[in-house]
């Protein structure tokens, strides 16, 4: 009898505390700088759940290392469902294998608690650069050996691993120049500081309707129907292929009543006929996921660009 009391206390406060939250405002730690995918997103569903829930929800911009400063904090953050994580492939798939020690395990220390968006990305150069498709690219590089340079978004971004992948496959030699998130990488690609840059559609694809940059291919599997008239890059350099994403994370630990909430709302904003109108745009995709179903798919991540990082030579000590 004392045991069966103790179970209905036990669900009772459970359910009490999932009903009561949030009873204070909630902190987005985005790990790059304001103005990139990760950040239009979190300030997008961040905006609507605190509509919903009318309880504020603050979106912060820790950005460095890779992505590796922001995940450090909310993998050191209490477990209350209070601090997130939107985050991307390089802190949660990448770096794990990229860099030689890591002060947090992307799987161990945190719950995944929805995939927002799978984002195409596209291979742009400065309008200076004498090449107007990849084999010229390809070619010019060639001809001048490390003389040019491709920003990325950070040490172990999508943008970082696809230019050492293009290196290997191309056989090319290019210097890396890694920024603290696709924003500063773009501004200095735009003021020529860079030779070229492979970025997510959504950040690069109006400046180069605008003709301020030149985009030479898509970088993911297929063409993209944002930019029909694109070739992609393993059009070229057959089995060359790279995919973006960003997802939502929580300390390790969280009530599982706040991830299955969250990730509902994550469904609900991104299901909405406004964000469902502009993501094919702006060359994203989204794909709902449950929890599990997005934990499964950042370890199948993980294996799959360690070969990538193996292959590619890449290392951060």
């Amino acid at each position: 009898m004392r045991y069966l009391t103790f179970v209905l206390l036990l669900l009772t406060s459970t359910a009490g505390f999932a009903q009561a939250y949030p009873a204070k405002p909630v902190r987005i730690i985005v790990n790059f700088p304001a103005g990139g995918i990760a950040d239009i997103y979190a300030r997008v569903i961040g905006t609507r759940v605190q509509e919903a829930w009318g309880q504020p929800v603050v979106v912060e911009n820790r950005a460095g290392a890779g992505g590796n400063i922001g995940a450090e904090a909310v993998a050191k953050s209490a477990p209350d469902g209070y601090t997130l994580n939107m985050s991307a492939i390089g802190p949660h798939a990448v770096n794990v294998s990229l860099f030689a020690k890591l002060p947090y395990d992307p799987v161990r220390d945190f719950v995944a608690v929805a995939l927002v968006l799978e984002a195409e990305g596209l291979l742009v150069v400065h309008p200076s650069l004498p090449v107007k498709s990849v084999p010229e690219l390809i070619s010019h590089a060639r001809a001048n050996p490390g003389k040019l340079t491709f920003a990325s978004a950070g040490m172990g971004t999508a943008s970082h691993l696809a230019g050492e992948l293009f290196k290997t496959m191309a056989r090319v030699d290019m210097t890396h120049v890694p920024y603290k998130g696709n924003v500063p990488a773009i501004t200095d690609l735009l003021a020529g500081q860079t030779s070229l840059l492979f970025a997510t559609m959504p950040t690069v694809l109006p400046h180069a309707r605008a003709g301020k940059l030149r985009a030479l291919a898509t970088i993911g599997a297929g063409r993209s129907a944002a930019a029909p008239d694109l070739p992609t890059i393993g059009e070229s350099l057959p089995g060359f292929e790279v995919n973006n994403w960003i997802g939502l994370f929580a300390p390790a630990g969280t009530p599982q009543e706040i991830v299955r909430r969250w990730n509902g709302e994550v469904l609900r904003v991104m299901q909405s006929p406004e964000v469902q109108s502009r993501l094919p745009t702006e060359g994203a995709r989204f794909y709902p996921r449950t929890p599990e179903e997005f934990a499964a798919f950042v370890k199948s991540e993980i294996a799959k660009w360690a070969h990538v990082v193996k292959a590619s030579g890449a290392r951060v000590d």
